[in-house]
């Protein structure tokens, strides 16, 4: 593999995108960038502040002085650790309204391309391979049944005590997914050259096997 390298992993909320780049990057001693935690993190603090999404002045200079960093698997904001405040699923719907906003998709692609000039990455979101990276050495496009992708969801809030439904949550993910595929900027699809993977029979461990093996050829 050349010095250095960049994978990008795409697909649709709750694929798996996360767990799957973690330990990709793990095993191959890399960085690994969360995107969808970016855009969290940008969602929460327009809800902190009470920004609304169609006041582009405000959201404008708040981009301004918003600073977003990774650290030991952490997200920080403005030097602070929200890694427990922004995996609810208002800020899922928050993160999924601000990533229509070219503003936002601007400074965040911006902030991304940075982070892959000057060393190895793994990334997952919604146009890694198609924007941010579109020159990446490797790209996935992983996706799994919604319903599927609601179940793994639903047992990962049930887990930390919130109280949803299921049907809830699918009609969430189904209603994310329409969002993200729709969307003038930058919307979520496959790159023509990247490999898909249907994870919805697959355990994490295979899927994770399967990638090193492609990654080897």
């Amino acid at each position: 593999m050349k010095e250095i390298i960049r994978i990008a992993v795409d697909g649709p909320s709750g694929a798996g995108k996360s767990t799957i780049a973690k330990a990709i990057a793990k095993k191959l001693c890399i960085d690994y960038i969360d995107t969808g935690a970016m855009y969290r993190a940008v969602g929460y603090k327009m809800l902190q502040k009470g920004i609304a999404m169609d006041d582009i002045p405000a959201i404008t200079e708040m981009l301004k002085e918003t600073e977003i960093d990774f650290s030991s698997g952490n997200i920080y904001l403005d030097g602070e650790n929200i890694n427990d405040r922004i995996r609810t699923e208002e800020i899922s719907k928050q993160a999924s309204d601000c990533s229509a906003l070219g503003i936002v998709r601007a400074k965040l692609t911006e902030q991304q391309q940075k982070m892959g000039e000057k060393k190895s990455v793994i990334m997952d979101g919604r146009d890694i391979g198609t924007v941010v990276f579109p020159d990446a050495e490797y790209k996935f496009y992983i996706t799994a049944t919604a319903e599927e992708r609601a179940n793994r969801r639903f047992k990962e809030l049930i887990a930390k005590g919130e109280e949803v439904t299921y049907e809830k949550v699918l009609a969430d993910i189904k209603q994310r997914d329409h969002n993200d595929s729709t969307r003038e900027i930058n919307p979520l699809r496959k790159a023509d050259d990247a490999l898909e993977l249907d994870t919805t029979e697959m355990k994490i461990e295979e899927v994770i096997d399967f990638i090193s093996k492609e990654m080897n050829k």
